[in-house]
Formats: C-alpha cells, sequence, structure tokens
C-alpha cells in the first residue's frame, strides 16, 4: 500500500459514516420509499453494529407520520456498503413480498454508473462463472461450472485521462458483480481497493452508483422508474 492509499481506508475499516438524512428521499408512497443512498451507509444491519438505512427510515417515518408502535420497513434489495445509488424499501408487508418476487424473478432493471481505471472505447457484455470468499468477502472469476454465471453489459460514455466513465446494465445479481467482472478484464472501479485500483478514494467509497431503477409498482401495478443522481464527490469530478 503506497502512502496515498495509507491515509484512506476502505468502509469496511471505517465505523463514523454518514446517517440518514431526509434530503436522501427520491419517492415516497403508502407502499414504497426510495433512498439514494450516501457510500458508508449500510442498507441492513449486520455484524459490525452501525447503523443502517432500515432502523433510520423507520425512525424517520415514525417521526414524520407521528406513527405508535413499530414502524414497517422491509428490505428489498442491498448495495454494498462503498457503493452510492438508488435502495427501494417496503412500507408494507404486502409490498414487500411483491417486490421480493418481482427481484426474484428478474422482472425489474438496473443501471449503474461506474468510473473504472484505463480507457474502453467500445461496448461489450461480459459472462463469468463467479464465486464468493466468505472470509474475505470477496468474490473471484473461477472456471465454468465451479461458481454461479455472471453476465453484464456496459457502455463507455466518457473518457478521462485515466479512467472511463461507463454504464452499466445487470442481467444478474451476483455478490460484488460489477466490481469483479470489471476488475477480472483489467479495469478496477476507480477507489476499490479490494478489487485492484492504484488508491483508495479520500471519502472511502468507490466509484460505483445504482443510477436507475426500473420496476412495476407492487400495487398500483404502474411503470417506475427511479433515478438517482451521482454523489457530489471528488472522486467523480475530473
Amino acid at each position: 500500500m503506497d502512502s496515498k492509499q495509507a491515509n484512506y481506508l476502505p468502509f469496511e475499516v471505517i465505523s463514523d459514516m454518514p446517517s440518514f438524512s431526509p434530503d436522501q428521499v427520491l419517492y415516497e408512497d403508502n407502499h414504497l420509499i426510495a433512498i439514494n443512498k450516501r457510500a458508508g451507509q449500510l442498507v441492513q444491519g449486520d455484524k459490525t453494529g452501525d447503523a443502517c438505512l432500515a432502523d433510520e427510515i423507520k425512525a424517520f417515518l415514525k417521526d414524520k407520520y407521528k406513527k405508535p408502535g413499530n414502524v414497517f420497513c422491509g428490505v428489498i434489495h442491498r448495495l454494498d456498503r462503498p457503493t452510492s445509488g438508488v435502495v427501494l424499501f417496503a412500507k408494507t408487508s404486502k409490498a414487500l413480498e411483491r417486490m421480493n418476487a418481482q427481484f426474484r424473478e428478474k422482472e425489474t432493471d438496473k443501471s449503474y454508473l461506474a468510473l473504472v481505471q484505463g480507457k474502453l472505447s467500445n461496448r461489450d457484455s461480459l459472462v463469468h462463472d463467479l464465486r464468493k470468499n466468505e472470509q474475505k468477502n470477496k468474490s473471484f472469476v473461477v472456471d465454468s461450472g465451479r461458481g454461479k454465471e455472471a453476465r453484464l453489459s456496459y457502455n463507455p460514455l466518457r473518457q478521462f485521462d485515466a479512467y472511463t466513465l461507463i454504464e452499466v446494465t445487470l442481467e444478474t445479481g451476483r455478490h460484488h458483480q460489477i466490481r469483479c467482472q470489471m476488475a477480472h478484464i483489467g479495469y478496477p472501479l476507480r477507489g476499490d481497493l479490494k478489487y485492484g485500483a492504484k488508491r483508495s478514494n479520500e471519502d472511502g467509497s468507490i466509484c460505483l452508483h445504482s443510477a436507475k431503477l426500473l420496476f412495476t409498482h407492487p400495487i398500483t401495478k404502474e411503470s417506475m422508474c427511479i433515478e438517482a443522481e451521482l454523489p457530489k464527490s471528488s472522486a467523480w469530478i475530473q
């Protein structure tokens, strides 16, 4: 690790994280609430014991609507801790059940933005088998048949001196999929030390952002599109 890396540690080992703010709410109705997650925020509680969005949103809804007793907030899907962007939560058990089914049946579309090291000029698709190492909390590309198939496509949007901004569309939802697959072909995400980035970002984030989520509303059956702006972080500014 060089001197620049030593100054900043990845979020896996940082405990002082940003807390939830009402200005993160992208959409809310009686059944759903969508949040623009900040890098470093936990979606759901884990072994660190740090505050998580699910609990913070419960407290927010309880205060906003002056609700007595417990408030329901169901986790529909997750984002890696150092990743930012759209996260959707359910405010009712019926919405949670129906949204879980949509994600399970791959009836949703997710689009990400990523800043990768190196220059990419052409769009492409990647297909690998991935296996997760639980001890290292990291995924690896393995020989065909020895892991779970992971598929994504990417489209370069803009080149910079040392990086390329790409749009990524996921066809599967494997552990650390974008991070692992892009690193495997020689283009790790900016700031992602775990997968081979040259240095960490000052704020401990990685340059991966869930920019858009398309789904069918679980109650009204309307087609929904939730979008989140990129973080105003120096890591994304070229």
